[in-house]
């Protein structure tokens, strides 16, 4: 066995960036746990599913603007929604990639999430 061999076998990488691991810290802290419930209190139901009249329970709560590790935009009450877990995997994901998302409302008529 070579010296490079018995190394990686004792060794746990953590492929993730610094940064990752920040908001890892960031997510799981206790500040955060407490404003999260309190949110899903505040706004329980999904906001782009209200916005097509469907009631559909919130899960996540999302960052509106990216927070970017700045900690006054990530503990920002108004920069804070309520989304279901479909939304924000998906549309939410799009908005914050510069996609424009357009759903339909009720009567028919575009709607752009955002």
């Amino acid at each position: 066995m070579g010296s490079g061999e018995g190394a990686r076998q004792g060794a746990v990488t953590d492929r993730r960036s610094e940064e990752a691991a920040q908001y890892r810290r960031l997510y799981n802290g206790k500040r955060w746990k407490a404003l999260r419930a309190w949110q899903l209190a505040r706004e329980p139901l999904c906001r782009f599913c209200l916005i097509t009249e469907e009631v559909t329970e919130a899960t996540v709560v999302d960052h509106i603007r990216k927070h970017n590790g700045q900690l006054d935009l990530f503990y920002a009450v108004d920069n804070l929604q309520s989304l279901c877990k479909h939304h924000h995997d998906s549309a939410k994901q799009m908005i914050d990639h510069g996609h424009k998302v357009v759903t339909y409302g009720v009567d028919g008529y575009p709607i752009e999430l955002n």
